[in-house]
């Protein structure tokens, strides 16, 4: 392989030094076909029409054709894609009639691929939170989404509510919405539970900003309407509070990880806990859109009772990820894009609402360097290409 060398900003953004790439990992995906002893989905992010005459703080505009392609590489790679969630930048410039168009798009896609996975984000956001007048509103927001998504055949994810966090007056305001939510959904949901460090108006979700008290909430749903949850994801970046929550699921009741720091050890689990599903996680991360073709194959080496393969391919993973998903977290899904286009998968780095400028040049210099150590540029000599173009573009020749 030919040695690529390229001249990046450090951390600071104050002295330049020259940084030469390992290359691509030695990790093979997933062959298409290939099982997983864990549920794995990918939330996907979107591509922004880079060309559309809009003003993009303020309108949304995607490029289908590539959004799309994207979810067929995951899939390809034995991923399954949770659509229009926080990742596809849903309440930060998707709206949801284009979310809803996102969701009917990729459902429609997935008949491509025998045994896809997709499940879809259900929400409230089309119900600002300033005009919420109380829960029967965000009753109703729900149900509004739901009917739409169940209607495409779509699987439900049932996303935090900015309006409910809003006009919630305690725990018993949570229960009533998703007592209401789950008794009319048709098939199991997913539930998530999104950390304010992703969504500042989520705090104090479930009625409370006492993390052991929101949970008790939660679960008090959960075991109510097992029947009806599938698994809930929670986002909390913490992997002791996960870890407590999977031991107390009912045994049909799976954890989905959302955890972008700690995931590989909760998806191998820690053999504790009288029911399968409570002693490992399933997973449903931001993070498998960046690092897909590494999940693929740790997955694969999971499944075929590899551990030490599994640790050894998404280890060098966890600082690329904890670098994206850093403060402010919610700004993350810059680092997703930015990694889609180092890698060919869209042909420039502009994202909708405007929102490729919330990270600065050192940290996506700081990304490059760590997505190169986890093995994770595909084509060097593209992204070497394009890092060049990013830094002069900053005034870095």
């Amino acid at each position: 392989m030919t040695t690529m060398q390229i001249t990046l900003p450090s951390t600071d953004g104050r002295t330049l030094a020259p940084y030469t790439l390992r290359g691509p990992g030695a990790f093979t995906p997933a062959a298409p076909g290939t099982r997983f002893d864990r549920i794995a989905f990918s939330a996907a992010h979107v591509v922004a029409d880079a060309r559309a005459a809009i003003d993009p703080w303020l309108q949304c505009a995607v490029d289908w054709d590539a959004t799309i392609a994207y979810r067929r590489r995951l899939w390809s790679l034995g991923l399954g894609v949770a659509e229009a969630m926080d990742t596809a930048q849903r309440g930060m410039g998707l709206d949801w009639p284009t979310s809803l168009e996102l969701i009917r798009r990729s459902l429609d896609a997935a008949r491509d691929f025998p045994g896809a996975l997709v499940a879809s984000g259900c929400g409230t956001d089309h119900l600002a939170p300033e005009a919420a007048r109380g829960i029967d509103d965000v009753i109703r927001a729900y149900s509004e989404q739901m009917e739409a998504i169940e209607k495409l055949g779509g699987r439900l994810i049932v996303m935090a509510s900015r309006a409910l966090a809003r006009v919630a007056k305690g725990p018993h305001d949570y229960a009533r919405v998703y007592d209401h939510v789950l008794s009319q959904a048709r098939e199991p949901v997913i539930l998530h539970w999104l950390g304010d460090m992703f969504d500042p108006a989520l705090a104090g979700y479930w009625g409370s900003s006492e993390v052991s008290r929101a949970m008790d909430t939660a679960l008090a749903v959960i075991v109510k309407h097992a029947k009806k949850v599938d698994g809930i994801k929670i986002s909390l970046l913490d992997k002791d509070r996960e870890i407590e929550m999977r031991r107390r699921l009912p045994p049909s009741v799976r954890m989905y990880t959302g955890d972008d720091f700690n995931y590989a050890e909760l998806i191998a689990g820690d053999g504790v806990g009288e029911h399968v599903n409570q002693r490992q996680s399933d997973a449903l991360l931001g993070i498998f859109d960046a690092i897909a073709p590494a999940a693929s194959a740790a997955l694969a080496a999971l499944a075929a009772g590899d551990k030490a393969r599994f640790h050894a391919i998404l280890a060098p993973t966890v600082p690329l990820s904890r670098h994206i998903f850093g403060a402010p977290t919610r700004f993350y899904k810059t680092g997703v894009v930015f990694m889609a286009w180092l890698n060919g998968h869209q042909d420039h780095f502009v994202m909708v609402g405007g929102q490729q400028s919330t990270r600065s040049l050192p940290h996506l210099a700081e990304l490059f360097r760590l997505a190169d150590a986890a093995g994770l540029i595909e084509r060097p000599d593209l992204a070497v290409a394009r890092m060049k173009t990013l830094l002069a573009l900053h005034g870095v020749q």
